[in-house]
């Protein structure tokens, strides 16, 4: 792989979490899952049993050496630029806007605007307040624990991508505080906030009081983060 661009860096990035994890296999099996990946169908592009796979993975197999570890890699890649490139294009996004993935797990602009309402229902998502616009043109997903606790708030802002015409959807969330809390020191707001993992009566007291203030949309989901980040890649 020649050159810095995405995929190379998500290569390396990919090599090195492996490489220096405790649990190897774990990383290697969380990034293939990641991927969308099979183990029949990375060890049919390697040209190994899947069973080798499944043991890198479980760990009844000795901890693979650098060579394996690129091997594994590359297959991850090139499986999916046959697919459309997407997950590198997604990495590339998070990576070229200077977040580790671990934060932001997708961050794009769309082609055009769609309607919240639309987002919504497709989602199951709950609308708790309205805002002042009913319209976005791109998405921010982001792991809220690892958001608040590791971002200044010029890195917060940064979320917005190209701009606040946007969904920023916060995962791991329990009450909604901290999130709600977080971008009142970041001006102006986005569109629209979705508080993924809790039930409206879970919700924070004043969140709604704050999302009315600031005049953005605010809505809750429950619904399954893999099939929540599919449905949003296909919004591009």
């Amino acid at each position: 792989m020649s050159g810095r661009g995405p995929k190379r860096e998500l290569a390396e990035k990919i090599a090195g979490e492996i490489t220096l994890s405790d649990d190897p296999g774990a990383t290697l099996r969380k990034w293939r899952t990641d991927f969308g990946v099979s183990q029949t169908d990375l060890a049919s592009e390697l040209d190994i049993s899947s069973s080798v796979v499944s043991d890198y993975e479980s760990g009844r197999r000795e901890s693979p050496g650098i060579g394996v570890v690129r091997r594994l890699v590359k297959g991850l890649l090139a499986i999916d630029e046959r697919r459309g490139g997407d997950r590198i294009r997604q990495y590339g996004r998070v990576l070229s806007a200077g977040f580790e993935s671990d934060i932001v797990y997708d961050l794009r602009e769309y082609a055009t605007s769609i309607p919240l309402v639309t987002l919504y229902d497709d989602i199951d998502a709950t609308e708790i307040t309205t805002g002042n616009t009913d319209r976005i043109s791109g998405h921010t997903v982001i792991n809220s624990i690892e958001a608040i606790t590791r971002l200044s708030s010029e890195e917060f802002f940064r979320l917005y991508g190209q701009s606040t015409n946007r969904v920023l959807v916060f995962t791991g969330v329990t009450r909604g505080e901290s999130p709600l809390v977080a971008l009142r020191v970041v001006n102006p707001t986005p569109n629209a906030v979705i508080l993924h993992g809790i039930d409206e009566d879970e919700l924070w007291d004043h969140a709604a009081d704050l999302a009315r203030i600031d005049g953005y949309s605010l809505a809750v989901t429950n619904t399954e983060l893999d099939d929540l980040l599919e449905y949003l890649v296909s919004l591009e």
